[in-house]
């Protein structure tokens, strides 16, 4: 499987602390059936982290993979804050592309007022810009009005859910609307966006199996995955029979 989203590079961002914390994060997802992740460390207000510093953890990193014997392949790209963003020229988004690709991650933000930052997606879309966006089923936007993000996956807009979301680590809400949204075919793919092995660990099959959806595990992440990093088109999303939609206890209504 191919994660196109995770934090496993050491002491740059709120992912492991050190070296020894990425190898342990790295033999998981080894463990869990990964062969390639994204290493996407937030380019965010907080973080700050550019091509620069990425690049030199990613340096670290690859021969203590190599060293300890981990078969995991590490490929550069970033997290990006939809303010950072606007920050950056065009030669500093090329540096952040996933794995040297076409496509850009960007975060969906968490705030529960973020304003029009989907029009402004929208505009970057029709400019020809390739987007993958982060985690939408987070999104509190999304989660109070679906047909916005509907509208940028009709625009060309890719989605990254993140896998725990369909176990339920980010709450019922999140999980529903993940379900929703391949009931809806507005998902592309999944990705574990881990940060560690204990509260964000980096699984991404277990965790669709879980949700019934076991039978799109190639396509969400495998298929989907390495289109987006060669920048080829999608395959086309295969015909499963959709989780039936949970029903809400009486006093939850």
């Amino acid at each position: 499987m191919i994660d196109l989203h995770c934090h496993i590079l050491p002491g740059v961002d709120d992912g492991p602390a050190d070296l020894e914390a990425s190898l342990e994060l790295a033999r998981a997802a080894v463990a869990a059936g990964t062969t390639t992740m994204v290493a996407t460390p937030h380019a965010d207000s907080t973080f700050r982290v550019g091509a620069g510093r990425r690049d030199a953890a990613l340096a670290e990193l690859r021969p203590a993979l190599a060293e300890a014997g981990i078969p995991l392949e590490v490929l550069p790209g970033s997290e990006i804050a939809i303010d950072v963003f606007l920050d950056l020229d065009a030669a500093e988004r090329d540096a952040l592309r996933l794995g040297g690709g076409p496509y850009l991650l960007l975060e969906c933000p968490l705030a529960q007022a973020a304003g029009a930052f989907d029009d402004y997606l929208a505009r970057l879309l029709g400019e020809g810009e390739r987007i993958v966006l982060a985690h939408p089923e987070r999104c509190p936007t999304f989660l109070r009005s679906p047909e916005r993000l509907a509208r940028l996956v009709s625009g060309g807009a890719l989605t990254s859910v993140t896998a725990g979301a369909f176990a339920g680590r980010f709450g019922s809400v999140p999980r529903r609307f993940a379900l929703d949204m391949v009931r809806d075919g507005l998902i592309h793919s999944v990705a574990s966006d881990a940060h560690n092995t204990g509260s964000r660990p980096p699984g991404l099959g277990a965790e669709l199996d879980e949700a019934g959806l076991g039978a799109l595990r190639p396509w969400l992440t495998e298929a989907v995955p390495a289109a987006v990093l060669a920048g080829d088109r999608l395959p086309p999303m295969p015909y499963v029979e959709p989780p039936p939609p949970e029903k809400r206890r009486w006093w939850k209504r």
